[in-house]
């Protein structure tokens, strides 16, 4: 049995919930929608959200669906945030609007928009912090965000999530062939 999917999903004050063909979920941050997959069943009782299952061939499914369901209920009433670090010399990156620029020691300036849900502030011009209510969105920002420039294995220059462990590479020595 699913153990992921048998944990109930407790519903804060604020918090709307509409099962239908999908789960509709909306709060103060915003609202979203769950897709509930056939062989997968949402019920509501006092306070808390239950899903149960047709058979264990949808064990998958029930999970996936249960998860998904607790991000976007989290997501609508607390949110989500996500932490980046630029590090280097002569990187940093700024905010204006919707709009991210980052100086990454290329020719260029690169420029991100965020999509709408996203929201950016950047302290000290070397620390981003992302937050949202659609966690996926979120994730994929800040992974789109890193992608820009990885952090290197010699320098460990680059943007990286906050706290994010590295392995720093020893270089060549100078010493050579024979």
């Amino acid at each position: 049995m699913s153990r992921v999917g048998k944990k109930p999903i407790p519903l804060p004050k604020g918090v709307k919930i509409t099962i239908g063909s999908e789960l509709l979920v909306e709060g103060p941050k915003g609202k979203l929608t769950v897709p509930v997959p056939a062989g997968v069943h949402i019920k509501q009782n006092d306070g808390t959200l239950d899903l149960t299952r047709d058979g264990d061939q949808y064990a998958a499914l029930h999970g996936l669906t249960r998860a998904l369901a607790a991000n976007a209920v989290q997501g609508v009433s607390a949110g989500f945030t996500r932490e980046l670090d630029v590090v280097g010399v002569g990187y940093r990156a700024d905010v204006k609007g919707n709009i991210v620029t980052f100086t990454l020691g290329y020719s260029h300036p690169i420029e991100v928009f965020l999509p709408k849900g996203v929201e950016a502030k950047v302290d000290k011009q070397t620390h981003l912090v992302l937050t949202g209510y659609d966690r996926q969105s979120l994730g994929q920002v800040a992974a789109n965000m890193r992608a820009l420039r990885p952090p290197d294995p010699y320098k460990n220059k680059g943007v990286r999530y906050t706290g994010e462990a590295l392995r720093k590479k020893v270089g060549k020595t100078g010493a050579g062939g024979k």
